[in-house]
């Protein structure tokens, strides 16, 4: 089901029941850690609704179903509720049938959780670039140290040498880390992807890749959505909807 639905807001009613046979994801359409069990949602064909969630003004009953308030949130027919994006993303893969996203070798699947945790520190840096454009500081010194981060990336690709972080085929690291590269330009870092010509060729296959076409979001709207959210809109969650 699309997920370009309306967000729900402080006042408005909780949804009813999960339908059999779907499970609920609670989401926000420009969140990038939303988009990765998006991403997995649509990689596996995982029959599913999606409630959007407006992230700066919060439906009060959205915090029973998570006490942090965050999305991703999953919810299933009989109730159960899973959050936290990677967490989700897991239970996903485990529980619905389809391509198994997670590598089944056990050194294969913490070789990924390790990448995993290094890009998060990629994700640090490149908040602090957002956070510096924000209050019009000059960001040079902070994509150096993002650029730095960024070339273990680079390097754990080319020691794997091939197409993507699992192998040949997408896998779970795929979509974890991709968010992030969506929203390149919007962090003003593209260009460093002319630098680090494995992972310049990834994102050129995962630009083509199902699940990412299905929840890509242009770099415009983005943009758009951000100067928005950053002004503390609470329209900034449905920027672009009719």
């Amino acid at each position: 089901m699309s997920g370009s639905q309306r967000s729900l807001a402080k006042g408005s009613p909780a949804p009813g029941p999960v339908p059999e046979g779907l499970i609920r994801l609670y989401s926000m359409r420009f969140c990038p850690y939303a988009q990765r069990a998006r991403l997995v949602l649509a990689a596996k064909g995982i029959k599913h609704e999606v409630v959007n969630i407006n992230l700066k003004n919060k439906p009060e009953w959205f915090f029973e179903k998570n006490p942090l308030g965050l999305v991703p949130c999953l919810e299933t027919s009989d109730g159960k509720i899973i959050y936290e994006s990677a967490i989700v993303c897991d239970y996903l893969d485990e529980a619905f049938p389809g391509k198994k996203l997670i590598p089944e070798d056990p050194y294969e699947k913490a070789q990924q959780k390790l990448l995993l945790e290094h890009f998060s520190t990629v994700i640090s840096a490149l908040y602090k670039i957002l956070f510096a454009k924000k209050d019009n500081q000059d960001t040079s010194e902070l994509k150096l140290q993002f650029f730095e981060k960024f070339k273990s990336i680079e390097e754990a690709l080319t020691k794997k040498n091939t197409s993507y972080f699992g192998g040949e085929l997408v896998s779970m690291m795929d979509y974890m880390i991709w968010p992030w590269f969506e929203r390149f330009p919007l962090f003003d870092v593209l260009e460093f992807l002319e630098k680090t010509p494995r992972i310049n060729a990834w994102y050129k296959l995962m630009l083509q890749d199902p699940a990412v076409k299905e929840t890509y979001t242009e770099p415009d709207v983005l943009l758009a959505f951000y100067k928005l959210y950053s002004q503390n809109s609470v329209d900034a969650a449905d920027y672009g909807l009719d």
